[in-house]
């Protein structure tokens, strides 16, 4: 028996928004599918969206699936994370939020997490008028011929999940659960990515023990007139106020607080959160406002 959390046996039980949805011929509404899987590989899952087309909203969703406890309820947590939210939104939903949804997935099930992401992007593709097989993410040489799947996307998945086995590959995308003969070009990839991982890290450590050359009197005048201009102003105008550089004297700026914010009670919080506090974490952390 598997290890299923409470949530994933009561979504399997009582799976929600389960079924298709009716064509609407409602003006300004639209209703797609996705599918993803195959029933002879075992999986199967058919993903339907009703989007309000003005907004970009997905007004309802629902599910059919061909599949096992973890798929069912995969795909009803799906369905209830993507309701009203936008398009773009709804793409940026992994298949690690549907675990967590779910209260956690047994790894060698996690394949059904991912079914989940994979349809909600082929309804969504379809819908725009991409086709899903032109994923570019996806695209590249085809590692795992049983199941489909090439190396780029066992790449996404690792990358996106920190798979670092052949086995757990093998759950997030079932590459390697046929005949196995494609474990070791598994590896392969999971090699270079370890390779890559360390590259970057090596890099990164690099450029931080580089000490950085201090600010010349212009590039600060320069930077914090910038960060005012375009992070701080915008946001005190909205309120009726406005803040003015005036001077800057080694690490003490000097500035004018106009409109609202000059005669507001709270001006001395509005210089150290909203003025103050953005300096320092954008131009210098050892910055300190003052109001003439």
């Amino acid at each position: 028996m598997w290890d299923y959390t409470d949530k994933v046996l009561d979504l399997f039980y009582n799976p929600k928004n389960q079924g298709a949805i009716a064509p609407c011929e409602e003006p300004g509404i639209a209703v797609v599918f996705g599918e993803v899987g195959s029933i002879a590989c075992g999986d199967a899952l058919r993903l339907h969206l009703q989007i309000d087309i003005a907004s970009d909203k997905i007004l309802d969703a629902r599910f059919q699936t061909f599949g096992c406890t973890s798929a069912i309820a995969s795909s009803s947590a799906l369905t209830e994370l993507i309701k009203g939210l936008t398009l773009d939104a709804a793409l940026h939903v992994t298949n690690k939020e549907i675990a967590d949804y779910l209260g956690g997935l047994p790894e060698a099930k996690m394949h059904c997490s991912v079914m989940g992401q994979e349809a909600l992007e082929a309804a969504i593709y379809k819908y725009r008028g991409i086709e899903i097989e032109h994923h570019e993410e996806d695209e590249g040489a085809l590692i795992c011929a049983c199941y489909g799947v090439s190396e780029n996307k066992i790449r996404r998945v690792a990358i996106e999940n920190n798979l670092t086995t052949v086995e757990q590959v093998t759950s997030y995308v079932k590459a390697g659960g046929g005949c196995s003969s494609c474990a070791a070009a598994i590896e392969d990839v999971l090699t270079d990515l370890y390779k890559e991982a360390k590259t970057l890290a090596a890099e990164i450590a690099l450029r931080e023990a580089i000490p950085q050359p201090p600010l010349t009197i212009v590039q600060k005048i320069t930077l914090i007139q910038r960060v005012l201009d375009e992070e701080v102003r915008p946001v005190l105008m909205a309120d009726g106020g406005d803040v003015e550089l005036y001077d800057v004297e080694g690490n003490t700026v000097k500035v004018v607080l106009k409109g609202a914010c000059g005669s507001c009670s709270s001006s001395t919080a509005t210089l150290k959160i909203a003025v103050e506090a953005r300096l320092q974490e954008r131009v210098l952390p050892t910055l300190v406002v003052e109001a003439i």
